[in-house]
């Protein structure tokens, strides 16, 4: 896929951060249906090309995001080796090079959140509860909210499985699936539904 078939996808501007990110690297870009278990990833294939692919779901700046996360494995692992961890220091300064690089493509409202995560970029924009609102929350649906705010002892759904928060812990909350009786630890972002 060429990058100009990609503008569709992506916030106004962000051609020319891709062109300069995407350099002379041969890229297979897979637009996906939704994934529940990812927003996008990144492979290099044998024939030494590489493939990103992201879910075609996401909000536009969401998209471009995810796009950015996955070229920064491409760009790390081309300048440090692959021997490097996927999520490690090379990763995050060069995810957080691109994400201030690109800042200016984001809206106002988010532009906090971008800078807040970029200064120690995480595997997943779920640990950042600012993205997760921006991104979730900007919608009408009103049963939703994040972990976080639920009070201990509340009910909750997620996933069609009814849960209760038990308690928190350190910055995650512990659960019980109130079907199974089985204990879960939860990320404070993450966004469940009232029952």
């Amino acid at each position: 896929m060429s990058i100009a078939l990609l503008q569709k996808y992506l916030p106004e501007n962000t051609l020319p951060f891709l062109k300069n990110w995407f350099g002379e690297f041969y890229i297979h870009i897979k637009i996906t249906r939704n994934r529940n278990s990812k927003l996008g990833d990144y492979r290099k294939l044998p024939d030494k090309s590489h493939q990103i692919t992201v879910n075609s779901t996401l909000p536009s700046e969401l998209f471009f995001f995810v796009l950015t996360h996955e070229l920064a494995h491409l760009i790390a692992f081309e300048k440090y080796g692959f021997r490097i961890s996927s999520h490690g220091n090379e990763w995050k300064n060069t995810f957080r090079e691109m994400l201030l690089e690109s800042i200016g493509v984001y809206s106002q409202d988010l532009k906090p959140a971008i800078l807040k995560f970029s200064k120690s970029p995480k595997a997943n924009f779920m640990s950042s509860s600012e993205l997760v609102k921006y991104f979730h929350f900007n919608d009408k649906n009103k049963n939703q909210n994040l972990i976080e705010n639920i009070p201990p002892g509340s009910d909750f759904i997620y996933k069609k499985e009814k849960y209760r928060l038990v308690e928190k812990r350190k910055k995650n909350y512990l659960c019980r699936n109130l079907n199974t009786g089985k204990s879960y630890i939860f990320k404070p972002a993450v966004a469940v539904e009232k029952p």
